[in-house]
Order: structure tokens, then C-alpha cells, then sequence
């Protein structure tokens, strides 16, 4: 018992060391491990290497001849080759990456638990929504109708099942190739907003290739873009986008049967015509150009950011773990 006259003075606060080897930051490398621009360009000479190694393999196995993946028509086989390969290839490049840097491998987006929950199904079932309500709105001024069937009998269940599939693939393959490994690291060097306006215009770039596109389905794509960074930014995996990826393109594309990014689809649900000016139809793009695009997007982002209201994406942000240094001869002590 203590003695109120004397009372035991207050403990002495702990006093830790100084590492014996301070961090020391240089061009190479920063707070964040190997500085954000050194791992972008050892992730593009991983990536292209990886490349270099496939493109060995394809040619032995087609004995020298050339091989083409140029898609002039959307169909479950071809779509799902091209971004499979895709998928894999950007997905093996991370790997490498995750164990040089010493993080684990879903950090960049795509934790396996986290796999087709909750976050997977909302944002197919908003993104089938989404272009529902697109395509409804273009009805509402004569621009859009459909026609009838396209397929019938057996062969309804097994194109379901095989777009369904298709588009699970798309959305893993575009959502972590450019919102994946490549945003997480420019966030950690230059923020995460300025890193998504670059992600989103490459993202863009990348269908301009497509024929038919236009300048318009271009921007939309863009937007398209920094709504999934949203996505990303609020839930702090890929999980809701790639869903919101998949149910808008097989909404689009199979169930609706309507040109996606100026490609026409195959053994689709339904037939379905335009008519009317390019603002409002989309034109060759299909609705992804069409003024109520943009619209139908920023209507989903207000929603998104009014239910979701936490950043969950910037927690996840964080260095490599590693082991504190300290000096054995010199222990953490308790002054007395």
C-alpha cells in the first residue's frame, strides 16, 4: 500500500533507440520502398519480357506462322482469349513485382478473399441497370427498339453461360491492367486522383483502335475511367468495378445486342436497331457515345459516392514491411 505522504513518484517514460541504420532515401529509392517511377519502368521490362517469352512460345507452337488477335467481331471465344492472355500476362508481371517489393500480390487490387462478394454482385447488378437506363432513355426519343430474338432454343442457356464468363474475364482483365499494379504505384508517388486521370486516359487511348469508335465514345470511355477509380478509390478493391465492368458490357453486348466500343456482337439475345442522330444513338460506337452516356455515369457516381463515403483505397497504401533494425547493444531501456 502507498504512502499518501509519499507518494511513488510517476514511471519514467520508455525512451526508444534510433535504428542503428536509419533509413536513407535516395534516387532509387524512397519512403515507399523503390521510388514509384523505377518500379513502373522495372514493371513495363517484366511485362515486356513475359511478352517476349509468349510470343516465342506462339510462334514454335504455330511452327513460325503469323498469328493474329485483332478483334472485327465480339464473340465469346475470341474476347475471352484476348483478355484471358491479357489477364495472365499483366497478373504474372504483378507477381514478380509483389515479391520484389516485399507486398502481397492482392494489395494491388484484387484480394482473393474478397473474390465475387458482396462488392462483385452490387456493381454487376447497378452496372446491367446503368445500361438499361441508357438504352431506355434513348427509346424515350424514338433512337432505340428492339426487334425480336436472335438465338433461340438450346442455344440461349449455352450463350448466356458463355457471355456471362466472357465478361467476368473482361472486366478482371481491364480493371487490373489499368487500375491494378499501375495506379497503385504512380499513387504512391504522385497521389491518387492525378494518378487516375492518367490511368483513365490510357485507358481511353487504348480503344481508339477499335473500328468504328469515335471521338465521343472515346471521352465516354475516359469517364468510364475515373468511375471506377471512384469505384476503387471508395471500396478499396477492384471487386465493385469489375462487376459494374461485367454486367454493363453483357448487358450491352449480349442481352441487348448492341455495338460495344464500335464492335458488333455474336449469338446475342436480342436484335435491336438505332435510329436517329449520333448525339442520341451513339452512332457505329453503339450507346457508349450517345449523350446519355455521360449522364447515366455521373447519376451512378452521385449514388456511389452518397452510399459509399469512406476512402477506403488510401489505408491500403502503405511500405513494404519490413524488420526494425535496432542495435543489440543497445536494448530499449526504462529510465529509473
Amino acid at each position: 500500500m502507498s504512502d499518501p505522504d509519499n507518494p511513488l513518484p510517476p514511471p519514467a517514460p520508455i525512451i526508444p533507440l534510433a535504428p542503428a541504420h536509419p533509413p536513407q532515401y535516395t534516387f532509387f529509392r524512397g519512403p515507399n520502398g523503390i521510388r514509384a517511377g523505377w518500379r513502373i519502368l522495372i514493371f513495363l521490362a517484366v511485362l515486356a519480357g513475359i511478352l517476349v517469352v509468349l510470343s516465342l512460345i506462339v510462334v514454335a507452337l504455330t511452327h513460325g506462322k503469323r498469328a493474329s488477335f485483332g478483334l472485327s467481331r465480339l464473340t465469346p471465344s475470341a474476347l475471352s482469349l484476348s483478355e484471358g492472355v491479357t489477364f495472365l500476362v499483366v497478373g504474372l508481371a504483378a507477381l514478380i513485382m509483389a515479391r520484389i517489393e516485399h507486398r502481397p500480390w492482392g494489395q494491388y487490387g484484387l484480394p482473393v478473399l474478397s473474390a465475387f462478394r458482396k462488392d462483385f454482385w452490387i456493381g454487376t447488378i447497378v452496372g446491367f441497370v446503368s445500361i438499361s437506363g441508357c438504352l431506355l432513355a434513348i427509346f424515350s426519343l424514338h433512337g432505340f427498339h428492339i426487334t425480336g430474338l436472335n438465338i433461340h432454343g438450346s442455344t440461349i442457356p449455352f450463350a448466356t453461360a458463355s457471355w456471362c464468363l466472357t465478361f467476368v474475364i473482361v472486366g478482371l482483365s481491364e480493371e487490373f491492367t489499368f487500375r491494378g499494379y499501375p495506379l497503385y504505384t504512380l499513387t504512391t508517388g504522385m497521389r491518387f486522383w492525378p494518378s487516375a486521370i492518367v490511368m483513365s486516359l490510357l485507358f481511353a487511348a487504348a480503344h481508339t483502335g477499335n473500328p468504328g469508335e469515335s471521338k465521343a465514345g472515346v471521352a465516354s470511355v475516359f469517364l468510364f475511367g475515373m468511375l471506377f477509380c471512384l469505384f476503387l478509390r471508395r471500396r478499396g478493391t477492384l471487386w465493385w468495378g469489375v462487376g459494374f465492368h461485367a454486367g454493363w458490357d453483357w448487358g450491352q453486348t449480349f442481352f441487348y445486342g448492341v455495338p460495344d466500343s464500335g464492335l458488333k456482337p455474336y449469338h446475342n439475345l436480342l436484335d435491336s436497331a438505332f435510329r436517329g442522330p449520333a448525339w442520341l444513338t451513339g452512332g457505329t460506337v453503339g450507346p457508349e457515345a450517345s449523350i446519355f452516356t455521360p449522364i447515366v455515369l455521373l447519376i451512378v457516381a452521385i449514388i456511389f459516392a452518397r452510399a459509399y463515403r469512406d476512402d477506403l483505397y488510401s489505408g491500403r497504401l502503405h511500405p513494404p514491411m519490413l524488420q526494425p533494425q535496432t542495435s543489440p547493444a543497445q536494448p530499449q531501456t526504462q529510465l529509473k
